[in-house]
């Protein structure tokens, strides 16, 4: 097969599908369902996709999507600090709180951006600092592993960032009342990351065997979330272990998603991956390809090994055709991206998580 071109990424459609609430959820083919109204889950992801184009164009189009997006997870914030997801058209939110990978995608979107401080508007950054400053307390009783690897990731970015702990003010400022030092306490944010990363890397050694390298008896959705968390971790506490048991599972994973024939095929969603069973072959999600290509990338720099970039690569060349039935994802008229791969050929429906998927892989393979 001929190696992929590189597809120019075009941003009109994220905007086409993003109203002044935020990115619809859903599309009938190429227009947004409004039935289907939005979702915090949604506007997180765009918001990691709009960031990432914007620190590279500098587009004020991309900004305004910021704006939009942080906005709609401002509003998403319920007064004890949980996020609820899901909102219908006439901008009701449906739910009292969202699931727990709606907070932890939530705290993986916010702390990406400010791992960006130096290219976005500090009274947006702020935002996302109390944002997350109100979510916190909530952040330790998470027991999802997909949903705690995110959380894991987002509080890194926080960590890992210069002054990403304060807010920024347009003067001088000395943090040194009670309130300034309850204020995303370093301390804490380091305990959660590692809290949080040692139940992960306890129920991969409780659950792992007989050729099963893996948290869970199945491969479902976000697999890709919880290596990388480890290795997010690693970097944070220094403790190896945790560097051992996110290669060891990301490696199995990738054994199980690529294929002989040197193409990236993720789990079908339509039945999973059982221990010691098949992998279903159908749907192949979007979503799936940009969190190994994350993950792949992160274990680049990490483990100090450059295959990963080749794994990397095949996944963002799993949307432009190097895939199961040789086509590309990307509509060629209008930018965006299918929603999957079934087994009667292309999903025609182009939603927000598929368009914000590829935009992030385009984004992070080729303007990084």
């Amino acid at each position: 097969m001929e190696a992929p071109t590189i597809v120019q990424l075009k941003n009109d459609y994220m905007r086409r599908i993003t109203d002044d609430t935020g990115i619809f959820q859903h599309t009938k083919f190429g227009v947004p369902d409004r039935s289907k109204g939005y979702t915090t889950d949604d506007n997180a992801r765009a918001l990691i996709a709009a960031v990432l184009s914007y620190n590279s164009s500098k587009d004020s189009v991309m900004l305004d999507l910021i704006h939009t997006y942080i906005s709609f997870i401002h509003h998403a914030q319920n007064a004890a600090g949980n996020f609820r997801n899901f909102m219908d058209y006439n901008r009701s939110f449906v739910e009292d709180s969202g699931s727990e990978d709606c907070q932890g995608r939530t705290i993986w979107a916010l702390g990406f951006a400010l791992s960006h401080s130096s290219s976005l508007p500090d009274n947006l950054l702020n935002t996302c600092r109390y944002l997350i400053n109100q979510a916190l307390p909530h952040i330790h009783s998470i027991g999802s592993p997909r949903a705690a690897a995110y959380a894991i990731i987002g509080l890194s970015y926080l960590i890992e960032t210069p002054d990403a702990l304060t807010y920024s003010f347009p003067y001088l400022h000395m943090a040194n009342t009670a309130e300034d030092q309850a204020f995303l306490p370093e301390a804490l944010i380091n305990n959660l990351i590692e809290n949080m990363a040692v139940r992960l890397h306890t129920q991969y050694t409780r659950n792992k065997g007989n050729g099963w390298n893996w948290f869970e008896d199945s491969l479902t959705y976000g697999n890709s979330m919880l290596p990388w968390a480890l290795l997010q971790a690693f970097r944070i506490s220094g403790k190896g272990y945790l560097k051992e048991t996110a290669k060891e599972s990301l490696d199995f994973l990738i054994s199980k998603t690529f294929s002989k024939e040197g193409y990236y095929k993720p789990i079908g969603s339509h039945g999973w991956l059982l221990r010691d069973g098949q992998s279903a072959p159908y749907d192949e999600q979007p979503i799936e390809a940009c969190e190994m290509l994350l993950a792949c990338k992160e274990a680049a720099v990490v483990l100090h090994d450059s295959a990963y970039l080749k794994q990397a690569a095949l996944c963002y060349e799993w949307y432009v055709g190097h895939n199961s039935i040789n086509t590309s994802l990307i509509d060629p008229q209008t930018g965006a991206c299918y929603d999957g791969i079934h087994s009667t050929g292309l999903n025609l429906n182009q939603g927000s998580e598929s368009i914000i998927s590829f935009s992030i892989a385009r984004l992070v393979m080729h303007h990084e």
